[in-house]
This record gives C-alpha cells, sequence and structure tokens, in this order.
C-alpha cells in the first residue's frame, strides 16, 4: 500500500459528520425534513440522541424513527463514509464551515456534499451554464467562449456535465485555464454520460471539483436530475441559459434559479429555431441578455469584480478574449478558408471547395481545414462540415 492510500485509510470521520450522513441516508428523510428534525431538536446530536417516541412526535414517519433510533442510519453512515473515502471522495455535511454559504441560503439544501477535488471552489463567485443535451454549432460556439472568457477571468464555471451544452461549458472553461465546477446526479463514482468520463478526470486534474449529493454507487435514475438542477444554481450567484427548447429540463435550473433570488443570463438565438425557444422567451421576461463575457461581468456585485479583478492585475495583462483569435500563426490559405467559416452556421466542405476553385486546390484546401482543426480554430461536424470554433 502507498503513503498516500494508507493516510487516506487512516482517515476518520468526526461523530458530527457520521451523523449528519446518517440524516441523509435515512430511508423517507429528504433534505427538507432532514432540516427541520435538526431545528426540532436544537442540533444534530440532539435528535440522534432522542428516543423512537420523541422522534415520532417530531413527525417522522416510522420507517425514518426507527432507523435512527435503532442506529441502522448511523451503520449505514459508517459504511458509506468507507466507501467515500475508497473512490477519493470527501464529504462536506451541513455544518461543516466548508460548506458553501451560498448553497444554505436556498429552501432545501443538500444535507451532505460528496466532492472530488478542490471543495474550496464550491466558496468562490460562479455562474451556472446550462443549456440542451442537442445544440447547433452556434450553441457550442456560444457555450466555449462564454464559459472560456469567464473562467479565464477567475469566475468559476458550474454546470452538470450532461451532453451538449453542458459539456461544452466546462471545456470552455478548461481551455481557458479556469475553474470549473460539474454537479452530478449519480454517485460520485460514477461519470454519467459514461463518454464524459475523461472531461471528468480533466477537471480534477485542472484544478477544478465534482460534486454530488448522491450515495456513491447510485445509478443515473431519471428523476436524479431535476433534483440536482438546484445545486447548480445555488451555488452560483447567477445562471446563463445557452440554448433550451420549450419543453427542455434547462427551465428547471432557471426557475430553481429565480426562486432562489439567483440573476438570470441568456443567449438568444435564432427565433425560428427550436432551441431558441428557452433563452428568447427569458429574455422576454426579463433575463439578461447576454452575447460577451461582459454582459455577465457587470452584473457581478462590485466587490465580487473587485476581488477577482484583482487576481488580473497580478498576471502580465488582463485575459484575451477567447473569441479573439490571432491570425499571425495562420499561413495565407488557412486564413482565407477560415474567413469563410462561421461560428453559428456550418460550412460543407463542398461548398468551401466551389468558393475558392481557381484560387486554392482541393488538396491545399483539405491540409488548411487539417491544420486549422489542430490549432483548435475550427471544429469538424458530421457530414463534412465545418464550423469556426468560436
Amino acid at each position: 500500500m502507498t503513503e498516500s492510500a494508507a493516510a487516506s485509510r487512516s482517515v476518520q470521520p468526526d461523530l458530527v459528520t457520521l451523523q449528519w450522513l446518517a440524516l441523509s441516508l435515512t430511508p423517507g428523510m429528504g433534505p427538507i425534513r432532514g432540516h427541520r428534525l435538526v431545528q426540532h431538536f436544537g442540533g444534530i446530536e440532539r435528535a440522534f440522541a432522542a428516543s423512537l417516541t420523541e422522534l415520532e412526535a417530531a413527525g417522522l414517519p416510522a420507517a425514518a424513527a426507527q432507523a435512527i433510533a435503532l442506529n441502522r442510519s448511523y451503520s449505514l453512515a459508517e459504511e458509506e463514509f468507507m466507501k467515500a473515502r475508497d473512490v477519493g471522495a470527501e464529504l462536506i455535511p451541513f455544518h461543516d464551515r466548508r460548506y458553501p454559504a451560498r448553497l444554505k441560503e436556498i429552501y432545501d439544501p443538500p444535507l451532505v456534499l460528496y466532492v472530488r477535488g478542490d471543495a474550496g471552489l464550491l466558496a468562490l463567485p460562479g455562474l451556472g451554464v446550462v443549456g440542451t443535451r442537442h445544440p447547433t454549432p452556434y450553441g457550442i460556439g456560444m457555450a466555449e467562449r462564454l464559459a472560456n472568457d469567464l473562467a479565464s477571468r477567475g469566475l468559476v464555471i458550474v454546470s452538470g456535465m450532461a451532453r451538449g451544452v453542458d459539456t461544452h461549458a466546462h471545456r470552455g472553461a478548461l481551455n481557458g485555464k479556469g475553474k470549473t465546477v460539474a454537479v452530478w446526479g449519480t454517485g460520485i463514482d460514477v461519470p454519467y454520460p459514461r463518454e464524459n468520463k475523461r472531461i471528468a478526470e480533466a477537471i480534477v486534474t485542472a484544478g477544478g471539483a465534482l460534486v454530488s449529493e448522491f450515495p456513491v454507487g447510485a445509478f443515473a435514475a431519471p428523476q436524479n436530475f431535476p433534483i440536482r438542477n438546484r445545486i447548480i444554481s445555488g451555488l452560483t450567484f447567477g445562471v446563463l441559459v445557452v440554448e433550451a427548447g420549450e419543453y427542455s429540463g434547462t427551465r428547471i435550473t432557471a426557475r430553481c434559479a429565480l426562486e432562489q433570488g439567483r440573476e438570470i443570463f441568456a443567449v438568444p438565438g435564432n427565433v425560428t429555431n427550436r432551441n431558441s425557444w428557452g433563452p428568447n422567451t427569458l429574455i422576454k421576461q426579463g433575463a439578461k441578455l447576454t452575447a460577451t463575457w461582459d454582459d455577465v461581468w457587470e452584473e457581478l456585485p462590485t466587490d465580487v469584480k473587485l476581488q477577482l479583478e484583482a487576481t488580473w492585475r497580478v498576471e502580465s495583462h488582463e485575459p484575451a478574449d477567447a473569441s479573439l483569435f490571432s491570425d499571425s500563426q495562420l499561413s495565407p490559405h488557412e486564413k482565407r478558408i477560415y474567413a469563410l467559416l462561421k461560428p453559428d452556421e456550418a460550412t460543407q466542405l463542398d461548398a468551401i471547395i466551389e468558393k475558392l476553385e481557381g484560387e486554392i486546390s482541393s488538396s491545399e484546401i483539405f491540409s488548411a481545414l487539417f491544420e486549422l482543426e489542430l490549432a483548435g480554430k475550427i471544429k469538424p461536424l458530421p457530414g463534412k462540415n465545418y464550423v469556426r470554433s468560436f
């Protein structure tokens, strides 16, 4: 056994941490009932010292009262703590000083958070970025660009690591050398979707964090994802909606944000595209129209802006916009092709060849497209289509 593994196994939880964990694992409990129980008895320790009769008198269902009174919940907590430790997660119960103050403000804060990575990020100023699982090239570009620009300026990007907009928001933050937090609707050891396992590890490696309120091993039950959305908005000062259809789950996050008194931002979209219904409707209802990072930045509280901008002055210069590429390293052919492409509309290979016929040969076009892709300036799409990365 390595020294780090031995050290991990030697870590023992304090009594109160185990009690909060036990409360979260009690059948029929849930955050609201759990917090009310602690409030009723004047503390978590008193709740666990109560008799079965006292617990039932406090309004607990019989199964929940028996689980606590007979120490079944506590035994589950001891096992769960070891499982969390073995998958490299730390537990942050509600009483812990590291529990994010902003999340404590919501109606039903989780009793316990499971965290892999830098738990300190949860207390820093953050923006939730959410949207459809089936974004257009425009939605992909805007999610990555805005996340990149804001993360490079110190704002933590919080999303759910779902397919689509969520994934591209995390990627944008990573590309901007910033920090990002992924809130899961599964156990902290169950990446979902499975193809995002690599980006999950990249988030942790880059100093970000993975967060869940669900027990180790919890599978991707459909009801878990609407539940986790309140954490995305709860951790942040506001939520940015990039693309979302009329019946998108993104509406749940936006509603949570409104109920929690958070700012709502929305990227306007083409009115003929069904993915634009969500953000365009939110803008009509008063959400902040967002086209660049400045639109978010100017809504930040003054003290937060000063705090983040102070870190810029430590650097040699203010971060450059992710959307402003330097063309100095591009060849003439690459510049010509790059100028033809758009960030919000795919261009088919045949159309590129046709427009440049007589000017650049097809082999030179193929070579230039390959170099632009390697440089991260363009993205290939199915059907031999291309778009600008930002």
